[in-house]
């Protein structure tokens, strides 16, 4: 595998969790409902990192990428996250 397909083949591992992260941190700013108390660059890392280590979890639990079940456990934990840091405002 070339470096470049490589790079791809992360990126595309990754992809899931950057959108979900992207949505759940954009959409609360776009009906203006504030900051949470940590910055928002940490809020944006804390949900990708997060949702990277379901979608490893997920990988290592079910053997391949791609199932059902972790992308419904990315949403999920994305998103109770998201939840939890805009409520400690």
């Amino acid at each position: 595998m070339t470096p470049w397909a490589f790079l791809v083949h992360i990126a595309s591992f990754m992809a899931p969790a950057l959108f979900v992260a992207g949505v759940l941190w954009t959409a609360p700013r776009l009906r203006r409902a504030g900051r949470a108390r940590l910055g928002a660059r940490l809020e944006a890392f804390m949900l990708v990192v997060a949702g990277v280590v379901v979608l490893l979890a997920g990988l290592v639990f079910f053997g391949r990428d791609g199932k059902i079940a972790t992308y419904a456990a990315l949403v999920f934990v994305q998103g109770t996250l998201a939840w939890w840091l805009h409520r400690r405002r």
